[in-house]
């Protein structure tokens, strides 16, 4: 098994996987991961879809455009859960206050799941397995997933995490560097260092994406996110967690 130190200092997102079943014990091993997952309140706001049949994969990746979710051995869809405490509240008879319809609420069911695949990830690795996660799980169709998946009432999409062999190892992606990510007892005030920070990161990746193996690109950082932002305002998660039964976006609307 590969070392923490080992995960950590050469982890990348793999797109593309041998087409290889996952061992038994190996899956086990990433489930019990996601098993121990520090969660709000030991609530365990989460549940995760693993989709193994082949053409539920190949329906996912029509959906999604994420080849690698049609190529991976599993995939693992991450959500966010107040199905199950409701269930238990009505099979007690106890009144179900509903902590889904406030930003709290669906903070703390987000934060679940994404430290759940935070651990599958780290699991994967650890066993020689490559990941990729995929936000577009959430955003692309939300409304013909959740039908898809059969979601009850308070259970959403979060985020989907495909897991492999990998057929390819792609090169090392820079990160911001320490003097942008670290703030020592309070956020950093001197600005004009900071955007000289941010234009050198911004070189750095643009120049990563001109020389690195495979597909290049001449994207840098900084306007490739922006693109990405406006392409999202386009995105109507609010309808969506709505029709899920997260009605914290209605209620507001009201006051």
């Amino acid at each position: 098994m590969k070392t923490i130190e080992e995960i950590f200092q050469t982890r990348t997102s793999v797109r593309r996987y041998e087409r290889k079943t996952i061992e038994p014990e190996k899956l086990e091993f990433i489930y019990k991961a996601i098993q121990n997952t520090p969660t709000s309140y030991n609530g365990q706001q989460l549940s995760v879809i693993a989709v193994s049949d082949q053409t539920l994969k190949e329906q996912l990746y029509s959906i999604t455009g994420q080849k690698q979710i049609k190529t991976c051995a599993i995939f693992l869809i991450f959500c966010i859960d107040f199905n199950k405490i409701k269930k238990f509240a009505d099979t007690l008879a106890i009144e179900f206050p509903r902590f889904q319809d406030t930003l709290d609420g669906l903070l703390v069911g987000v934060i679940d799941a994404a430290l759940a695949m935070q651990n599958a990830v780290i699991a994967a690795e650890s066993l020689d397995l490559g990941s990729c996660c995929i936000g577009y799980t959430r955003t692309a169709a939300p409304a013909q997933l959740a039908d898809i998946l059969q979601l009850p009432e308070g259970v959403a999409v979060v985020c989907g995490l495909s897991i492999g062999y990998p057929s390819e190892h792609p090169d090392l992606k820079p990160k911001q560097p320490l003097s942008l990510l670290i703030h020592h007892n309070h956020y950093r005030s001197d600005d004009s260092q900071i955007v000289k920070d941010l234009m050198a990161y911004n070189n750095q990746i643009q120049h990563f994406n001109e020389v690195r193996t495979g597909d290049k690109t001449h994207n840098d950082w900084g306007t490739h996110i922006l693109d990405y932002y406006q392409k999202a305002l386009g995105y109507n998660l609010e309808e969506y967690f709505d029709q899920q039964g997260f009605h914290l976006f209605s209620a507001s609307e009201k006051h």
